[in-house]
C-alpha cells in the first residue's frame, strides 16, 4: 500500500470521522441559534423590494452557472427576499415563486400587486373620498407613502389612495415614508 496517507483506517472511515466531527458542531451552532432571545437571521434578511428592470432572469442557484427558470418581464413588480447569498437574493413573488436575482436588479424602491378583486383608487385616505381608478387584479403600482391602513400609490399616470388589505408587497402593520 504505497502512499497510503489514511493512517488509523481507510479512507471512507477517516471522511466518516470528520462528518461525525462536523455534524456535531453544525449541532451546537443550531442549538445556539435557535436559542431563546437569538435574533432570526431571516429577521434582517426578508424584506420587500422591486423589479430595477423590465427584464429580469430568475435562476434556479444564486450564479451565471445556474440555469434560468423564468423571467419576469414588468418593472416595478414587487418581490419579497427571503434569503441572501454574497451578490444574489433569493426571491419570493406574490405567487409563491422562488428563484436567485443578482441584487443589481433589484431597487429599494416600494411597490404593491393588487390581489383578489378590483380596487378602487380615491382622492384621499378616506372611503368616502372621490374615486381616482379602477385598480384591476394583477397592476403594479409605486408606493409612495404608507402612513396608516392607506396607502399613497402611483400607477399609468394616476396618484392616490388605496386601502392596504387586497395588495401584496407591504407588511401588514410597516409604515413606508
Amino acid at each position: 500500500m504505497r502512499g497510503n496517507r489514511y493512517v488509523g483506517g481507510t479512507r471512507g472511515q477517516v471522511k466518516n470521522r470528520a462528518f461525525r466531527a462536523g455534524r456535531g458542531m453544525l449541532m451546537a451552532v443550531a442549538a445556539l441559534a435557535l436559542a431563546p432571545g437569538a435574533a432570526s437571521p431571516a429577521d434582517k434578511t426578508e424584506r420587500y423590494v422591486s423589479l430595477r428592470a423590465n427584464e429580469v432572469n430568475v435562476r434556479a442557484g444564486p450564479g451565471v452557472r445556474y440555469p434560468v427558470k423564468w423571467k419576469f418581464v414588468q418593472r416595478n413588480m414587487p418581490v419579497q427576499v427571503i434569503a441572501e447569498f454574497d451578490t444574489w437574493r433569493k426571491i419570493r413573488d406574490w405567487e409563491g415563486a422562488e428563484g436567485w436575482v443578482h441584487r443589481a436588479m433589484l431597487s429599494s424602491q416600494r411597490s404593491l400587486i393588487i390581489v383578489g378583486r378590483a380596487r378602487t383608487m380615491r382622492r384621499h385616505a378616506d372611503a368616502h373620498a372621490p374615486a381616482v381608478a379602477r385598480l384591476a387584479p394583477g397592476m403594479v403600482a409605486v408606493v409612495i407613502q404608507c402612513p396608516n391602513d392607506w396607502c399613497k400609490i402611483e400607477t399609468e399616470g394616476y396618484e392616490g389612495w388605496i386601502r392596504r388589505t387586497g395588495v401584496w408587497g407591504i407588511k401588514p402593520n410597516e409604515r413606508v415614508r
